[in-house]
């Protein structure tokens, strides 16, 4: 070891034994007074000191446990909420979507009612006939059924036949109608008097034309005999 020199008036360097054996000396000091100054129950202390950190740790576990069991109820509230969020969500769907239909039902019924109206309100196309003897008596056969009219096709048919065969511009000018200025005419060969009292609404006011001339012919017939199929000579 190197000599050490010392300088006059100052105290000598502390060495890092004299240091450790100062530390040494004050440690034991302190304890020294630590146990002179301890109550008696030095134990008792001890123990509680010892005890103390368990102690720390059991109620540190409980708080930790305390908030597990939040999370886990704030969880299961989360979960019981968003259902009932689902639920809500899925009942107000379905009754939207049941609105909805019962909406297109009402419209398609709303649709089929108008629809329906209108065909009831549609104008019916007018029957037509052909321009010929069996187009000529079937319109009349239909105006004799609106008034009330008897009569068939075949006794019209007969009898238009034989008075003029089919001749719409047919005119008797020999017969006593004739010599008396009033001449048979037409399909029925029908005088003037006759088709004017007999001529039938709807129909063309002349004894030429052919519809007017069977109508107000069959209405006559009806009147004298019952039904113009009663007629089988001149009437």
């Amino acid at each position: 070891m190197p000599k050490q020199h010392s300088i006059p008036g100052r105290i000598p360097a502390m060495t890092k034994a004299h240091k450790l054996s100062f530390a040494g000396v004050a440690t034991l000091g302190a304890a020294a007074l630590a146990f002179s100054l301890a109550p008696a129950d030095t134990k008792a202390s001890t123990d509680a000191v010892s005890a103390a950190p368990a102690a720390f740790s059991s109620e540190h576990l409980k708080v930790k446990t305390v908030g597990l069991s939040g999370q886990l109820a704030d969880a299961q509230a989360a979960a019981a909420k968003k259902k009932a969020a689902d639920a809500a969500a899925t009942k107000k769907a379905a009754e939207a979507a049941a609105a909805k239909k019962a909406a297109d039902a009402r419209k398609a019924k709303e649709a089929a009612s108008r629809s329906a109206q209108r065909a009831a309100v549609k104008p019916v196309a007018a029957k037509t006939y052909a321009n010929n003897l069996d187009g000529w008596i079937r319109q009349s056969l239909d105006i004799m059924k609106k008034h009330g009219i008897p009569g068939t096709y075949d006794g019209l048919h007969r009898n238009i036949m034989r008075e003029s065969s089919g001749n719409p511009n047919a005119i008797n000018g020999w017969d006593i109608n004739a010599i008396n200025g009033v001449p048979s005419i037409g399909l029925l060969q029908v005088i003037k008097p006759t088709f004017d009292a007999y001529h039938v609404a709807g129909t063309v006011h002349s004894q030429y034309n052919p519809v007017a001339n069977i109508t107000a012919a069959a209405n006559y017939a009806a009147d004298r005999y019952g039904s113009i199929d009663n007629v089988n000579s001149a009437y």
